[in-house]
């Protein structure tokens, strides 16, 4: 079930499946131009928070870390910061919805995204519209993001290019909605009151 916070900004309303804090695993793969020491194939960790203020946007913050063979922590991969809009159809009951992302990661990348919020279902499609790096970055020219809510997971890939490297996958992830002490809480008081009812 999808909760709507009553102080959402209307213009984001569409957005709310996407609100929580989001842990899991997946699979990362880098281009060929940043291949090198400690940047080789990997299982990842990672936490995304998607928070909103009521002002019209949802702000994410994405942190992720290698993981070894036994799950457990090694060492950062990527962190990333962004601001996620509703551009066009706001209000609308049915049509797709136009989607804007600004976005940097903490390798020196900044992207501006744009895409799609598909019709009648919770799946968010989209691709750079542009990319500016500091020096020293790996070169990056584009890519494409898919985010869905799928049985109560949030579930995403992401593809990049570079100049000699056309688009291909290269960070897909797994992840479940972290509940709140709030709503844990409230679960409880949801149980009979000597707790033995619960497992009969």
């Amino acid at each position: 079930m999808i909760e709507i916070p009553s102080d959402l900004h209307r213009d984001v309303v569409p957005l709310a499946f996407l609100l929580g804090t989001w842990e899991g695993a997946g699979v990362y793969a880098p281009l060929p131009n940043e291949a090198g020491p400690g940047t080789e194939k990997c299982n990842f960790g990672q936490e995304i928070v998607i928070r909103h203020d009521g002002r019209p946007f949802l702000e994410f913050r994405s942190r992720t870390w290698v993981l070894n063979e036994e799950g457990e922590k090694v060492r950062p991969l990527e962190n990333e910061h962004a601001f996620w809009r509703i551009t066009s159809n706001h209000d609308g009951t049915s049509g797709v919805r136009g989607i804007e992302i600004s976005s940097v990661r903490d390798d020196g990348t900044v992207e501006i995204w744009y895409g799609e919020l598909a019709d009648g279902k919770p799946q968010v499609d989209v691709s750079t519209d542009a990319v500016a790096r500091i020096e020293g970055s790996p070169e990056y020219s584009g890519g494409k993001r898919l985010y869905g809510f799928v049985n109560g997971e949030l579930l995403w890939v992401g593809e990049k290019a570079a100049p000699n490297v056309p688009l291909r996958p290269y960070m897909s992830a797994q992840l479940k909605k972290v509940l709140s002490p709030a709503q844990l809480i409230k679960d409880i008081n949801d149980l009979p009151d000597d707790g033995i009812a619960f497992f009969k």
